[in-house]
């Protein structure tokens, strides 16, 4: 069954986990110093918010898939609604998680993402935060490039 998907940017991570930590009525089942996640399933969601994010308030929508069979299912329907504009990331690290992507965007510009979670691993990204480059013209922290960064290679879609 899929989950709809909501990531959040924060400036203030730690009054944001606090916050919906109560309208949720739980703590975030991950927490990280840029980052935390609440998997609920009354409403199914994977709600997530970060400090990572390009902008403050919404960052990108989307659904997850529980099989690839399931996430093969979701891109069908990211190209039926717009074939010129789905982007696929196979087997990449975004959000302290390994998986398979696929990245559109609605006529408004919200990014839209389909992804199969393959398991955890202990960065945001591909690189540690320490060495990471979040904001080159050529990178877009979780989700497809900005309007301002279009004219820019897309070499992956979550932060390089």
């Amino acid at each position: 069954m899929r989950r709809f998907h909501v990531h959040l940017g924060v400036p203030d991570l730690a009054a944001s986990i606090r916050f919906y930590s109560d309208l949720f009525c739980s703590p975030p089942s991950v927490e990280k110093p840029d980052y935390a996640k609440w998997m609920l399933d009354d409403p199914r969601v994977n709600f997530a918010i970060s400090k990572r994010a390009s902008r403050i308030g919404l960052n990108h929508l989307g659904l997850q898939a529980e099989s690839a069979e399931e996430l093969a299912a979701i891109r069908a329907q990211f190209a039926a609604a717009d074939p010129e504009d789905v982007f696929d990331d196979p087997n990449v690290s975004c959000c302290y998680s390994r998986g398979n992507k696929h990245w559109t965007k609605d006529p408004q510009g919200i990014a839209w993402e389909a992804f199969h979670t393959l398991g955890s691993v202990p960065v945001y990204d591909e690189e540690p935060l320490e060495t990471r480059a979040c904001g080159d013209s050529a990178t877009q922290c979780c989700g497809p490039a900005d309007e301002a960064q279009e004219a820019a290679p897309r070499t992956k879609a979550c932060c390089a």
